[in-house]
């Protein structure tokens, strides 16, 4: 499966307003809200919410892609984005606000790097493993 890079960037965006949302209000139910939408796009990035959004509303006025990324290193990233997001729940709606806000706050750096500069650090983090791992780049397409 590959995805159209530009939809990653749009749901990265809306990603950085929700955590940025959760850092202003202390909401651990808006971050858990948030770990739920990157445990649905991390098993299908085509199921996620942001993506339907990308591909309804979006898609249709950019039309088709000239290149496209392979899904493996955004389901690995959305897997990460849903491991600080649910840290960032447990913090706020346990009371510990100091580790929600941290954990917010690493996850909204990760969003903003992705919408803004198109630097997704969870998928250079899966390249990465993968080179450590003994498997290059072009198995990745087919994983």
């Amino acid at each position: 499966m590959e995805l159209d890079p530009r939809g990653q960037r749009f749901a990265a965006a809306l990603t950085s307003i929700v955590i940025a949302l959760v850092l202003i209000t202390g909401s651990g139910w808006l971050a858990l809200a948030q770990a739920a939408v990157f445990a649905i796009t991390a098993w299908n990035p085509r199921l996620g919410p942001y993506p339907l959004i990308f591909r309804t509303l979006v898609l249709p006025r950019l039309g088709r892609p000239g290149e496209r990324e392979p899904a493996a290193p955004v389901r690995f990233a959305q897997l990460v984005g849903f491991a600080f997001l649910s840290v960032s729940a447990g913090g706020y709606l346990s009371g510990a606000e100091t580790l929600g806000l941290v954990a917010a706050a690493f996850g909204l750096l990760a969003a903003f790097l992705n919408a803004a500069f198109g630097l997704c650090l969870g998928c250079e983090a899966y390249l990465g493993i993968r080179r450590l791992t003994g498997r290059n780049a072009e198995t990745v397409r087919n994983a």
